[in-house]
C-alpha cells in the first residue's frame, strides 16, 4: 500500500467504520450476537491487536531514533539547544492552550443550564496530591533502566537514549562511527518496521472506529451537548485555525498547505486516542510531509508525546468550567488562576493513552473541591472528548517539530520540477 494513497483510504475506513458502528447499535439487540460477537469480538480484537503493534513499536523507536539523532549532531551542545527550544515550545503552546480555553468556556458558559446540583461554598483546593515538578525531574533518571522499558516510561527512556548517544559521540573516531553505522542501521529498520504497520492502518482503523461508534452512549452525550460541542469547538479552533496560520507564517506558505499534511494523523489519532501510539505516524509526517531533518523529528516527537498536552489540557479546563456551572459554582479569578497551574502541571503529567485526560479531570476535580460526581458525565463523553484533545496533541507535536527545525540548514523544500533545493531558514523562534 504505497504511503501517499493512505490519507483516502483512511477517511473511507473511518467512515465506513462509523456507519457500520451506529447501524449495529440502532438495529441489534444490545445482548445480541452482533454485539457478543462482533463488537466486543471481532471489532475488539482487531482494533486492539493494531493499536498494540504500534505501541510494540514505540520503545524501541524512542530510544534507536533518539541515539541516531545524538550521533547525527555535529556538536554535543546541541543537544541542550535543541532539548531547551523544544521543551520551551511545548509549555508556551500548553500555557497558550489553557489561558484561552478558559476565556472561552467562561464566554459560552457550558452547563450553565444543566442544575444537577448546588455547593454551599464556592470551590476551594482540597487535600488532592498534585504532581510535584521536583519528582517529575529527579524520576528522569532511571534507576532501573530495564523497568523504565518494561513499564514505558519514555521520560526515563529519552534519557538513558540521550547518555548513550552523547557517550558514543565521545567515543574514539573509529569507534564512534563504527557504532552511528550500526545505529543508523537500526533507524532504517525501524522506519521500514513503522511503514509496514502503517499500511494496515486502514483496518485498523475501520475495527477501532466500528467499535467506538457501537458503544458510544448517546443519550448520556445528548444531556450534556454543550459540554461536548465547547471542547470540540476550542479544539478545531486550534486544529484548523491557529496551528496552520501560525505553521503557514513561518513557512511562508497557505494554511491549508499545513491541514492536507496532517489529515492522515488527525484520522489516524482519533481513531487510537492515544498520543503514544500516534508516535511512529508524526514522525512520518514531519521528515517525509513537512521535511523536517530527522535529527529534529527524532527528538521533539517521543518528547512531545509525553509533554506536548495542549489537547488534555483543553479538555480539562472545558470539563472544569463545565462541572462549575453545572453544580452552580461561582469561580473566582484566584481560583481560575489556581485551576489554570494546576491544570498545567496534570497537563504535563498525563501519560499519552487513551482516557489518561479523564483520569487527570478527576484529580482537577478534587483538588478544586468540584463535586466527584461530574465524573459519571466526563466518563460518559470521554471517547468524543479523548479523540479530540489527542488530534491536538498530537498534530501540535508536528507544529513543534516545524518550530525547532527553523533555522537548521538541509530542510529540502519541493520545487514545481522534480527538482530539489536545500534552503536554511531564519531563526524564528
Amino acid at each position: 500500500m504505497h504511503q501517499k494513497n493512505l490519507a483516502p483510504q483512511i477517511v473511507i475506513a473511518l467512515t465506513l467504520g462509523v456507519l457500520s458502528g451506529c447501524f449495529i447499535q440502532l438495529f441489534a439487540s444490545p445482548n445480541g450476537a452482533a454485539q457478543t460477537y462482533l463488537v466486543h469480538g471481532l471489532f475488539h480484537a482487531v482494533g486492539s491487536m493494531f493499536v498494540a503493534m504500534i505501541k510494540m513499536l514505540v520503545v524501541p523507536l524512542i530510544f534507536i531514533s533518539i541515539v541516531h539523532a545524538v550521533c547525527s549532531l555535529n556538536d554535543i551542545a546541541q543537544v541542550g539547544k535543541l532539548g531547551a527550544k523544544t521543551f520551551g515550545i511545548y509549555i508556551t503552546n500548553t500555557i497558550l492552550a489553557i489561558i484561552s480555553t478558559i476565556a472561552i468556556a467562561l464566554i459560552i458558559a457550558p452547563g450553565s443550564n444543566a442544575n444537577l446540583g448546588y455547593i454551599a461554598h464556592a470551590a476551594q483546593t482540597s487535600g488532592a496530591e498534585l504532581p510535584s515538578i521536583l519528582n517529575m525531574i529527579i524520576n528522569i533518571v532511571p534507576v532501573n533502566p530495564f523497568l523504565a522499558v518494561v513499564e514505558g516510561n519514555i521520560l526515563q527512556i529519552l534519557f538513558i537514549a540521550i547518555m548513550t548517544g552523547v557517550a558514543i559521540k565521545k567515543l574514539e573516531n573509529h569507534e564512534t562511527h563504527s557504532v552511528s553505522n550500526a545505529f543508523s542501521l537500526a533507524n532504517s529498520v525501524m522506519m521500514k518496521l513503522i511503514g509496514m504497520v502503517m499500511s494496515l492502518a486502514p483496518i485498523g482503523v475501520f475495527f477501532l472506529t466500528a467499535k467506538l461508534a457501537a458503544t458510544l452512549n448517546g443519550a448520556s452525550i445528548l444531556s450534556v451537548l454543550s459540554y461536548v460541542a465547547t471542547g470540540i469547538a476550542v479544539m478545531c479552533l486550534w486544529l484548523y485555525v491557529i496551528y496552520p496560520v501560525v505553521v503557514g507564517l513561518v513557512l511562508k506558505k497557505s494554511p491549508k498547505f499545513f491541514i492536507q499534511n496532517t489529515k492522515e494523523q488527525v484520522m489516524f489519532a482519533v481513531s487510537t486516542a492515544s498520543s503514544n501510539a500516534s508516535i511512529p505516524i508524526t514522525y512520518q509526517t514531519l521528515t517525509n510531509k513537512f521535511k523536517v531533518p530527522e535529527h529534529i523529528a527524532s527528538f521533539t516527537v517521543p518528547l512531545g508525546a509525553t509533554i506536548n498536552m495542549s489537547g488534555s489540557a483543553i479538555y480539562m479546563s472545558v470539563a472544569a468550567v463545565f462541572v462549575a456551572n453545572a453544580w452552580n459554582i461561582d469561580l473566582t479569578i484566584v481560583e481560575l488562576v489556581t485551576m489554570g497551574f494546576t491544570t498545567l502541571l496534570l497537563a504535563i503529567a498525563t501519560g499519552g493513552v487513551p482516557a489518561g485526560a479523564a483520569v487527570s479531570t478527576g484529580v482537577l476535580l478534587q483538588t478544586m473541591g468540584l463535586p466527584m460526581e461530574a465524573m459519571a458525565i466526563i466518563l460518559a463523553t470521554d471517547r468524543i472528548m479523548d479523540a479530540g484533545c489527542t488530534v491536538v496533541n498530537v498534530v501540535g507535536n508536528t507544529v513543534a517539530g516545524i518550530f525547532c527545525s527553523v533555522g537548521e540548514p538541509e530542510i529540502v523544500e519541493e520545487t514545481s520540477g522534480n527538482e530539489a533545493e536545500i534552503q536554511s531558514r531564519p531563526d524564528f523562534c
